[in-house]
């Protein structure tokens, strides 16, 4: 009888039907997938900087002026990057040195693309130049008596420093060199945090959330929403180690939420207008993850309003997307010409898409900026062409050359922008194709 009883018992489980695993509904892995992806392109960063030869932490990179040998490079600046790291007894020294008639900015950022500082005479103007100390969060290290005291949000954070060529590159590099940062002692440094990698075109899948504890206790999130967004995060990460509910989340990620996030990303991250996308809300992000992930995945360390408002253009007054098989004209009226909404300078750069980088052409001419000496039309206004070859009805000195049938991006910077530009009512018009 026993035995009839098992075999009977076996004969019902196997007709009852397999239970298929649970995947957390969509909105909840995409809230948490899109939180944890900015903390992943931040880590990412900091393994590829740290696999540069002479690169190390409080280290200096002292980028070459002019350098276009890099994606969406910034041409108007000497340049200049750093990965800072404290600890509680040990605060690191930054030197600024004295800078005057020119932009400048040391710009420092917490591992999760937050804005904590911008060093300049706008925001230090009793001290814009001079020693700045960093110390960790909480820290009773003393400091030099001469010396500003910033604290960080977490034992490391990102430096990157911009000097305005203007039209004097020299003066620029002299200065660029000037900048020093020394740690004053020997801080203990903890590795980046462990995380898988990845492309940008082919994001990340199940795997960003392997190690969760790690990574969200390698950096404090600022935002006032992190506790919520953390324990998101971490239900994911106990559900990812099934390896059934692996597979599902790992679908339903790759069909669903990369592709959700990237057209949010291109099209919804900032303010659209002439088709142009302007990047206003970046820097300082409050509970808008979704904004901050998609500037770290677009521009990895974006700055606040305050200091520069991008506008970037992918199409032309159709709608259709830039090509070097046509000629284009960016005509700007004389009461709203771009050098008259900044109080630092302007700049256009022009590069070719998917590569983005700059195109090459027997002028070596890649921007245009404040210094360029463009020529104004008659009534004040100032027109930019954007094509393969010179056209009869534009100076050549206006001309930025294109590839020929390829695609191409252009980028206008607001350095210092004017209120009417922080508040959006500001936009470039739109690019018209010249028949």
């Amino acid at each position: 009888m026993l035995i009839k009883s098992i075999a009977a018992l076996a004969l019902m489980l196997t007709a009852i039907p397999a239970v298929q695993a649970e995947v957390p509904d969509k909105q909840t892995v995409t809230d948490a997938y899109v939180y944890l992806l900015g903390r992943a392109i931040a880590i990412r960063q900091e393994h590829t900087d740290l696999k540069e030869p002479g690169i190390a932490y409080n280290v200096i990179k002292y980028n070459p002026a002019g350098s276009a040998d890099f994606v969406n490079p910034n041409l108007d600046v000497a340049y200049l990057e750093a990965w800072i790291a404290v600890d509680d007894k040990t605060p690191v020294l930054l030197e600024v040195p004295e800078v005057k008639g020119r932009y400048y900015v040391a710009q420092i950022l917490d591992e999760w693309g937050e804005v904590i500082t911008n060093i300049n005479e706008r925001n230090y103007p009793s001290h814009p130049f001079g020693k700045f100390a960093f110390v960790a969060p909480g820290s009773t290290a003393e400091v030099p008596a001469d010396a500003v005291r910033i604290e960080l949000h977490s034992r490391k954070a990102k430096m990157l420093g911009r000097v305005e060529l203007k039209t004097d590159p020299a003066g620029a590099m002299a200065l660029q060199k000037q900048f020093q940062l020394t740690p004053l002692g020997k801080p203990v440094i903890q590795p980046a945090a462990p995380m898988a990698n990845f492309g940008n075109k082919e994001l990340i899948g199940v795997e960003l959330f392997d190690n969760v504890d790690a990574v969200l206790a390698s950096a404090l999130d600022i935002s006032p929403i992190a506790a919520q967004m953390q324990a998101k995060v971490r239900d994911i990460g106990i559900q990812a180690k099934d390896d059934p509910q692996r597979k599902a989340l790992d679908k339903l990620i790759k069909d669903e939420v990369v592709p959700q996030f990237l057209k949010y990303a291109v099209t919804k991250s900032g303010v659209f207008k002439n088709n142009w996308l302007a990047t206003l809300g970046t820097g300082n992000y409050g509970s808008d993850y979704w904004m901050r992930t998609s500037a770290n995945l677009v521009g990895l360390w974006a700055n606040t309003n305050d200091e520069v408002i991008y506008f970037v253009a992918t199409r032309d007054a159709d709608g259709q997307p830039l090509n070097g098989a046509n000629d284009y004209v960016l005509e700007f009226s004389a009461a709203n010409r771009p050098d008259a909404v900044v109080n630092a300078y302007w700049s256009v750069i022009l590069v070719d898409v998917p590569d983005y980088r700059v195109v090459k052409n027997p002028l070596n001419r890649f921007n245009f900026n404040s210094d360029s000496g463009l020529k104004s039309e008659a009534d004040g206004s100032l027109k930019i062409l954007f094509a393969a070859k010179p056209h009869a009805t534009m100076p050549e000195s206006n001309w930025l050359p294109s590839a020929p049938g390829k695609g191409f991006s252009l980028t206008i910077r607001t350095y210092v922008p004017k209120d009417l530009v922080k508040r959006g009512e500001w936009f470039p018009p739109a690019l018209k194709r010249l028949k």
